[in-house]
This record gives structure tokens, sequence and C-alpha cells, in this order.
């Protein structure tokens, strides 16, 4: 009867090395998970509030030569890029999902290149030491906002495919972003 048993425990103990080998890698994948989520947390912080309550959704208007939208009658530096809604305040810069939030603050270094390289005439409510800075040139970003403003490729082929399928009328600058545009909201 002792010899029946060895082979059993044999099996058990298969089983249960196969067990812990499970539970580790799952418990080593958690924690890459984790790993790799604290910088993402430190890209952006949502809910934040930023002393701008607009009335309703602003009217959008493209900046010329760019995938960027912007508000012009709206009471802060709004913009609508990458399906997402951009606005410059209090020496920082937020997103949402829609024009009134939630918002969440970005740290310079994850704001998208085409928003950083609108000029300074298409911001509405520019900050006070803008005020000697050319209107045609993009504001003059501190080196934490990194060096490479450039629209990556998938970038300029959305806004291209885009284009595309906006009226001539919208493509020059009269239009609205393509998912407003396909809810009927401007």
């Amino acid at each position: 009867m002792h010899a029946v048993c060895e082979p059993r425990n044999w099996k058990r103990s298969s089983i249960s090395v196969r067990m812990e080998e499970t539970v580790k890698r799952i418990v080593l994948g958690a924690l890459l998970v984790a790993v790799v989520a604290v910088p993402v947390a430190a890209q952006v912080r949502v809910g934040v509030n930023i002393g701008i309550q607009l009335p309703g959704p602003p009217a959008l208007v493209v900046v010329p030569g760019t995938p960027v939208y912007y508000a012009p009658r709206a009471p802060a530096n709004v913009f609508f890029y990458g399906h997402q809604y951009w606005v410059f305040a209090n020496g920082g810069w937020y997103v949402g999902p829609t024009w009134n939030g939630p918002w969440g603050g970005v740290d310079p270094m994850y704001v998208p290149p085409p928003i950083l390289q609108v000029p300074v005439g298409y911001y509405p409510a520019p900050p006070p030491p803008w005020a000697g800075w050319r209107r045609e040139a993009p504001p003059r970003w501190g080196p934490h906002y990194g060096r490479e403003w450039r629209e990556e490729a998938h970038e300029r082929d959305w806004r291209e495919s885009e284009a595309r399928w906006e009226p001539r009328e919208r493509r020059e600058g009269k239009g609205c972003p393509p998912g407003l545009a396909k809810q009927g909201r401007c």
C-alpha cells in the first residue's frame, strides 16, 4: 500500500508545482502591469477643476494648415484635436472627452505637437506674458515641452482621411470636428 501512495503524492506535487508556476506568472504579470501603468498615471490627472464653464458646445474653426480646431468665441483657449478637447489655462494644459470635461491635467511633454504648434493668434485668451509675441508664430514653449513638435504620420493620415470626407466649405476653415459633424452638432 505504501508503494501505491508514492506515485499519487508525486502526481499531486507535480500539479502543485504547475499551480505554483501559474500563480507566479500571474503575480509577475500583475506587477508588470502595475509598473507600466505608473508612468501613464503621471501623464494625466483626472477630475481637475480648471475654473472654466462653457455655456454650451463651442463653435469650432480649423486652424489653417493644421489638424487642430479652435473655439474663437470661447472665454478660454479651447482646442479640439484627436477627438479630444484641449484647454490651455492657468499656465497648463488640460484634456477632456467633451466640451465640458471632465478635465485632466496633462504634463507638458505629453501635449500633442500639433497643439503646441498653433500660432498665438488662435488663442482667444492668451496669457499676458504673450502680449509682445508674434501672432503668426507658436508660443515660446519651455524646454519641458520637448523638442519634437511635429505631426506624427498617423496624425497626418487621420487629418488627411477626415479632410477627404468633409465638404469643401468645411475644409476651408468653416467646419467643425468630424465627430461633432457626424452627430449634427455643428
